[in-house]
């Protein structure tokens, strides 16, 4: 007898959507694609809502909702979705900030429902065997580079500039969930170099020190004025040789030999879709915050520069 796959709604119809979630969604098992709210799009032969309060009236069969829209407005729709007894999927990163993660994490509890904070970065090819790798090694050194080009990722979305937007850490934030998934102890930050533009309120590079056990220090470089081909690579050191993650995870290089091949953000989503179906089934939240907490100790210990003004 064949599975009956689990409605869901996507809100907010931007590019992350278009491009990962709705392919996802339509490639997974688990799930079908059943409705779309969105101020200004749908997608042909859906049920279109402009807004979640509607969709949540007029749907009472559609049991789970992906959230990604912009994390300044997301807190108030999770809250309405979970209140109204539907499971939620939050885009990366879960909320503006870390009290409202954990108001969610609550009200999810008290609702009975499933909350999956997801971090695309950590279902790349390369991810899980350096973490198997890794897991009983001493790891001396941790350098990332993570830059890409603001203009080709984020073309015209001003709310990555405002307040709660992130900025660099937009992006930054995927090399924290790797990090925060491969490395076996956690680590801390220390310092904090943040460029802001003149015109901005969110950084558009940052430069991080962290510490970790015994003499483990970590160094990361994000920066959104990379033009050309991108970085997305992260380098560990250890007393057995190096491991290598490149293109965001996808490609793993352990000692010179390549262990992982692929492209950035391939299947990634693929892997968020089938890990929430594993949540729903077993009815367990998966939130957790460790990559936010680090961007927002780079806020709190941070040194503010001001760099030029930045135009799209």
């Amino acid at each position: 007898m064949k599975a009956t796959k689990t409605p869901i709604a996507i809100v907010g119809l931007g590019k992350i959507a278009l491009d990962q979630h709705v392919p996802s969604i339509t490639a997974s098992p688990a799930f079908r694609l059943a409705a779309v709210v969105s101020r200004n799009a749908g997608l042909e032969d859906l049920p279109f809502y402009h807004s979640l309060k509607d969709l949540l009236a007029n749907e009472p069969d559609i049991s789970a909702v992906a959230l990604c829209v912009p994390p300044q407005v997301r807190f108030e729709l999770a809250r309405m979705a979970l209140e109204a007894g539907r499971h939620v999927l939050l885009e990366k990163p879960p909320g503006a900030s870390l009290s409202e993660v954990e108001a969610l994490r609550q009200i999810a509890s008290r609702q009975n429902r499933v909350l999956f904070a997801t971090w695309h970065s950590r279902f790349a090819k390369g991810v899980a065997p350096a973490k198997d790798w890794l897991a009983n090694r001493v790891i001396h050194k941790v350098t990332i580079t993570w830059r890409e080009d603001v203009r080709r990722w984020h073309p015209g979305q001003q709310w990555i500039w405002q307040p709660g937007g992130l900025g660099v850490f937009d992006p930054g934030i995927n090399a924290l969930s790797i990090l925060t998934e491969i490395l076996p102890d956690p680590v801390h930050v220390t310092k904090a170099d943040l460029e802001f533009p003149e015109n901005c309120d969110t950084p558009i590079a940052a430069r991080l020190s962290m510490q970790g056990p015994g003499e483990l220090q970590v160094q990361a470089d994000f920066d959104f004025r990379q033009t050309g081909p991108q970085s997305w690579d992260i380098k560990v050191e250890t007393a057995d040789g190096q491991l290598l993650l490149k293109g965001g995870g996808a490609e793993l290089t352990i000692n010179g030999e390549s262990q992982t091949k692929g492209d950035a953000l391939e299947s990634e989503y693929d892997g968020i879709y089938a890990h929430f179906a594993g949540l729903l089934k077993a009815g367990k939240s998966d939130v957790d915050t460790a990559p936010l907490c680090h961007a927002a100790d780079a806020f709190l210990l941070g040194r503010r520069i001001t760099t030029d003004a930045f135009h799209d």
